[in-house]
């Protein structure tokens, strides 16, 4: 354990600053594509230029750290909208977040089929034939991602529920904006969803490594991708999900390598930096919001 300790001091010392202005190149390009994405959203409603979709983004991360899932990010973006589109823009957002579940189910499929093929995750049992457990679960994901799939481009679906559901009928107003959104533009929203998994999987790694957690690269992203999936399907606060984070961490990518500090400290650092200082600067843009609206 301590030798680990100071080959981490060692690496971290020797390349610390360099790594840390990636992590910070990386930080920016994945909210920047956030942002992108966000913007191509709202388009129906109001034209938002780059830099304002950027500082909405940045404020919602503000916002959603103390709600659960995040959900409170969608009330940090419309802030920067008029009052007239704001609750349209929260389906619109809905819609983008559904892109990105998208994206992180499959590629968390494709990481739980390399974790059933390669780890026994339930002990065998006489009554059922090996792996019959791990089978089960596969087919289960298998038909979640088909369903998701479909439903995506098949957004219409929800506009009708709310049309024949008579609670709910006084607010399809609000989600008539999701049936605006043509296969193009579903398309591009999820290319946008894909960019940005593989920059932040990519954070992930490289922090690995500068941390000295050796791992076959597509063992770890496939790994990873696992993570990832557990994460979203866990609901739990974002301030408060680093305890949870790093205890599915050190279990999956605890099976590739024993370096378990470094991987924590890769887990709290791709944290700190893709959360904790993106909330930061949101905190400061929202203070000028509110500063602008009061004078």
């Amino acid at each position: 354990m301590k030798s680990t300790l100071a080959e981490m001091q060692t690496l971290v010392a020797e390349q610390g600053i360099l790594i840390l202005l990636l992590m910070g190149i990386m930080m920016m390009v994945n909210w920047g594509l956030e942002a992108r994405k966000w913007q191509l959203l709202v388009r129906p409603l109001e034209y938002v230029p780059f830099k304002r979709a950027f500082m909405a983004v940045f404020s919602g991360v503000s916002v959603s750290v103390s709600t659960p899932n995040r959900v409170g990010e969608y009330g940090g973006r419309v802030l920067y909208l008029a009052n007239r589109h704001k609750l349209k823009a929260i389906a619109a957002t809905i819609v983008g977040s559904y892109s990105q579940l998208i994206v992180t189910i499959v590629m968390g499929l494709c990481g739980m089929i390399f974790y059933i093929n390669n780890f026994e995750i339930i002990k065998s049992s006489q009554y059922f034939a090996p792996n019959f457990w791990e089978k089960i679960l596969l087919g289960v994901l298998i038909m979640i991602c088909v369903l998701i799939i479909l439903l995506y481009f098949r957004l219409q679906i929800i506009v009708a529920i709310f049309d024949k559901v008579p609670i709910l009928r006084k607010a399809k107003i609000f989600v008539l904006i999701i049936a605006r959104y043509s296969a193009k533009d579903l398309r591009k929203l999820l290319l946008l969803s894909t960019l940005r998994y593989m920059v932040f999987s990519a954070q992930y790694l490289i922090l690995l490594y500068a941390l000295g957690v050796t791992v076959v690269w597509w063992q770890g992203f496939l790994m990873i991708s696992t993570i990832y999936l557990v994460m979203a399907i866990v609901p739990t606060i974002a301030i408060a999900e680093l305890g949870l984070r790093g205890q599915v961490s050190l279990y999956f990518l605890g099976l590739l390598s024993k370096n378990m500090a470094g991987i924590i400290a890769a887990t709290v650092g791709l944290w700190l930096i893709n959360l904790v200082l993106p909330a930061v600067i949101g905190c400061i843009l929202l203070l000028g919001v509110k500063i602008f609206k009061d004078k």
